[in-house]
């Protein structure tokens, strides 16, 4: 259907509509107009605004850019010590080499030429970290914010500080050319260790002029001032390099230097330089520390400590700090070098009662080197016993200072410790001498007693970190650690030691005002922690002691007050290298008031640079500075342990203590002085020969001498005595070590073991006997083959009035089955001992029957004899095996005489042949008594 024609009504709607849309765009575009002219206005004023606030803040703040107000150190007295005053040489433009103008400019402001004191992209970029972050983590200041902030304005990175950055930046921008703005900058900027500007830092670093630096010079100057402590070559030489790479990058990529020279200036390694004494501050080393500590707790950063007019209150004892500093400048107090390298100290006290630390020093001229040796890491040695060794034993419970150790050579797997004392291996010793002479083997004895496991967690207790991994080892028992241990981490761990087992929390710094005297900052101890039992730090302390006595390794350190302490020592660590000469020599002391420790060594230890005389001279210097520094103090004394005063002491040590082989015996004769006390017994320790240590031999001794009989020939015997206590259970200390030599024995041929021919009965001599007179036994020998027997040969009694005559003595022929170490017992009846004969009689009566044949453990048959008067005994022969009981014989006999007996053969040890040992003393004399008796014949 064809669409009719429009009304005009419709026609007049349509225009207006039209009309409507056309004043609906008119006004868009005034509103925009109108938006876009009001911004422009706003973005001028605010403009102005801008650069006017930051013209006043210039206009009223001339005088800062003059030199900045110096901060002031106090002494714990409160006096005022030094003025932290700023090393600024001002250079002009055309001094500052261009690549060193390029390299701050690639590193903290690529666009610096380009922006006008605010980079906006700089600037969103860092918002735009920010939110991400939940938190201003990004600047995105420019080189121009820099100096505006260093100028004006503190560190924080609030929204308002840095609107006021930028208003002043700007202001800068129209005040000043960018030469001019890169001149005040670097002249102002700081690097770090007191110096203030790029001249003095080239100066500082690298002992040069702005003019001969070179690019891995410029490129470390760069690097710098983001963090002047973190990243100044001389604290930290590896994050230098680091820092130094990144700027050597930045410069690549924009291509201010080439690939090649980006490569050589990376691979440069930093030596420190010497500096001249214009150079140093008082008290330098303890004012350095001071500031590190300041910049840890206070959040402040090092260059506003320095030059924002603080007043800085430290526990700074002057007469302390100055008694260090006249013993480090005095030559005399360290062996002479070869070259240039001199050998190296540092020291640190502190008042244990309340951590503050009295003074410090970081090297031999310190501050010409800027390392403090205090805080840097050393292989403790010995020193480090009391905190892996003695405390952790005493901790137990187990051990006492008059516990038994064994000082002797002995190889744990592959690690071998060695004694590096003149006497090495006195064997037995207690814990009180161990560590006063400071013996090695039986430290690490101990330590392996107790499980380097406590040795770890009681280190860990005081503070030490150490590798869970590489120093779970006895090594730690010596100071052999993997990273070792500084000067103030010792300090710390023994001032624990000295305060009755609780932590010490050293610190230098007290306070810090600014120049209203409004508070900053103020120290605030933590709650002390108790490390280790009291009763172990007064136990430790007293054994301690004895290391300044004669005879201990720290006399050097003796002083006018008491004195605990500990020496230490390393060895030189140079491969294929052994002269006795040490890398480390260590102090570590304590009176009753202060903690003081004290390092030596070279800080580059090579073949001509060693300690040749150990610690004795840290010792020295220990004792040289403690006895100024405290001068005036008030002396006190050391607490005894709790155990010795509620406790007797332990039974002295034995003397007079020996030990003689004795060839008729057969046996080491063991003989001592006794020790004064009611029911007082000994034990006897031996080790023979092959043995890695003592083991107890016998107990409960109640004579003050003894025979060991369980001897072999050919071995060396070592013993030693300790008095015992029943009552008390205590034992006392080891006497001196004694040793014992057993000759080799004669060996007599066997018979030939395979034709069993019997014995001879050849041994019989005559005793002319009278009344109760006394002879010697006839003995018969065995003969032996295999499992075949011979007679018993039988020695004839004579008589005669009071005549005397001499034994017959027979050897026994022995078979494939002798074997047995034990004789059988005589036939003998009565009290007599196996060792004596009968008395006279015309008939004697018969020898003990063959004693077991030797195979194995037989034991001996008993003999038999006739009841007969007056008999004799012949004694038996030995069997060749492991027999273990001797065989008794059974006869009726009235006054029996004593004789002197016969040689008797023993077994050899191995059972193959006998050995020809001397005899035992001769019997006592017979006591007219009959009866049965068994023998007790002795191996």
């Amino acid at each position: 259907m064809a669409e009719g024609p429009r009304s005009k009504k419709d026609s007049k709607i349509e225009k207006k509509g039209r009309g409507k849309k056309k004043r609906n765009k008119r006004k868009l575009a005034v509103w925009m107009f109108f938006t876009a002219a009001i911004a422009v206005v706003c973005g001028i004023i605010g403009y102005m605004l801008i650069i006017l606030n930051g013209e006043r803040i210039l206009a009223d703040n001339q005088d800062k850019l003059i030199l900045p107000e110096a901060s002031t150190i106090y002494d714990a007295q409160g006096k005022e010590v030094t003025k932290l005053g700023a090393n600024r040489e001002v250079v002009d433009f055309a001094e500052i080499p261009e690549l060193m103008r390029d390299a701050v400019i690639a590193t903290e402001d690529q666009r610096f030429e380009k922006h006008f004191g605010i980079d906006l992209y700089s600037i969103g970029r860092a918002l735009v970290k920010d939110v991400v972050a939940r938190s201003a983590v990004e600047g995105g200041s420019t080189i121009t914010q820099q100096l505006a902030k260093n100028l004006f304005l503190t560190q924080d990175k609030t929204f308002f500080r840095k609107a006021t950055e930028a208003s002043i930046a700007v202001a800068i921008e129209h005040k000043m050319t960018k030469d001019e703005i890169i001149t005040m900058y670097l002249n102002r900027i700081y690097f770090g260790k007191g110096a203030y500007g790029v001249k003095a830092a080239a100066e500082y670093y690298f002992n040069t002029d702005l003019k001969d630096l070179k690019l891995w010079q410029i490129a470390t100057l760069a690097g710098i001032p983001k963090a002047p402590s973190t990243y100044n070559p001389i604290n930290h030489a590896d994050k230098s390099k680091d820092r130094r790479a990144i700027v050597l990058q930045l410069m690549y990529d924009q291509g201010y230097i080439t690939k090649a020279e980006m490569d050589e200036a990376k691979a440069v390694d930093y030596k420190p330089v010497t500096h001249t004494a214009k150079q140093t501050e008082t008290y330098q080393a303890f004012v350095d520390y001071v500031i590190d500590e300041a910049e840890k707790v206070s959040g402040l950063q090092e260059e506003q400590l320095r030059i924002s007019g603080y007043k800085i209150y430290t526990t700074l004892n002057t007469q302390a700090q100055s008694a260090m500093e006249k013993e480090f400048e005095d030559d005399n107090n360290f062996e002479k070098s070869v070259d240039e390298q001199q050998e190296q100290a540092a020291m640190i006290i502190v008042d244990h009662r309340n951590g503050e630390i009295q003074g410090l020093v970081g090297g031999r001229d310190y501050v010409n080197k800027g390392l403090n040796r205090v805080l840097e890491p050393r292989q403790p040695g010995s020193s480090f016993k009391p905190i892996t060794v003695y405390g952790p034993a005493i901790e137990t419970g187990d051990y006492s200072p008059s516990s038994i150790l064994q000082d002797v050579k002995k190889c744990y797997g592959s690690y071998c410790p060695s004694d590096s004392n003149k006497v090495k291996y006195i064997g037995p010793i207690t814990m009180r001498q161990s560590i006063k002479e400071s013996r090695n083997a039986s430290a690490v004895w101990l330590l392996n007693e107790i499980g380097v496991k406590t040795g770890l967690n009681f280190a860990k207790n005081l503070g030490f970190e150490l590798d869970s991994s590489k120093d779970r080892n006895l090594a730690i028992g010596l100071g052999g650690l993997t990273y070792g241990v500084t000067p103030f981490q010792m300090a710390t761990a023994y001032s624990a030691f000295a305060n009755d087992g609780k932590s010490v929390d050293l610190h230098a710094l007290v306070k810090i005002t600014d120049k209203e005297d409004d508070p900053v900052y103020t120290y605030n101890a933590p709650e002390s922690e108790q490390v280790m039992k009291s009763s172990t730090a007064e136990t430790m302390t007293d054994m301690l002691q004895g290391v300044l006595e004669k005879g201990g390794t720290g006399v050097n350190a003796r002083i006018d007050r008491p004195v605990a302490g500990k020496t230490g020592t390393t060895q030189n660590g140079i491969p294929g290298l052994s002269n006795g000469y040490n890398r480390d020599a260590w102090f570590a002391g304590y009176t009753p008031e202060w903690t003081a420790v004290v390092w030596m060594g070279y800080d580059r230890t090579d073949k001509d640079h060693m300690i040749k005389k150990s610690s004795e001279q840290s010792a020295a210097m220990f004792g040289k500075v403690m006895r100024e520094a405290m001068k005036g103090v008030p002396k006190g004394s050391f607490k005894k342990p709790a155990a010795e005063q509620e406790a007797e002491k332990p039974p002295v040590g034995i003397t007079n203590f020996s030990a003689v082989y004795n060839e008729l015996k057969s046996a080491v004769q063991l003989a001592w002085s006794p020790v004064d006390g009611d029911g007082m017994t000994y034990r006897i320790y031996r080790k023979a020969t092959g043995e890695a240590e003592f083991t107890k031999l016998l107990d409960s001794l109640t004579t003050t001498g003894v025979d060991d009989l369980n001897i072999a020939p050919g071995m060396s015997y070592e013993y030693y005595v300790t008095a015992y206590d029943p009552a008390k259970d205590l034992e006392g200390s080891p006497s001196a070590t004694v040793k014992a030599d057993i000759p080799e024995a004669e060996i007599e041929p066997p018979a030939n073991p395979d034709e069993g021919t019997p014995g001879n009965n050849s041994g019989g001599g005559n005793n002319g006997q009278g009344n109760n007179g006394q002879g010697d036994n006839g003995q018969g020998n065995n003969g032996q083959g295999d499992n075949g027997q011979g007679n018993n040969g039988q020695g004839n009694n004579g008589q005669g009035n009071n005549g005397q005559g001499n034994n017959g003595q027979g050897n026994n022929g022995q078979g494939n089955n002798g074997g047995g170490t034990v004789p059988p017992g005589d036939s003998g009846n009565g009290t007599t001992p196996p060792d004596q004969g009968g008395g006279p009689g015309n008939t004697p009566a018969n020898g003990g029957q063959t004693p077991g044949d030797g195979s194995g453990a037989t034991t001996g048959q008993p003999g038999s004899d006739d009841a007969g008067t007056n008999s004799g005994s012949g004694n038996a022969g030995t069997g060749n095996g492991t027999a273990a009981d001797p065989g008794t014989g059974n006869d009726g006999g009235a006054n029996p005489g004593t004789g002197t007996e016969g040689k008797r053969t023993n077994a050899s040890s191995d059972g193959s042949q006998p050995v020809i040992i001397s005899p035992q003393s001769s019997g006592s004399s017979g006591n007219n008594a009959t009866g049965n008796a068994p023998n007790s014949g002795t191996p």
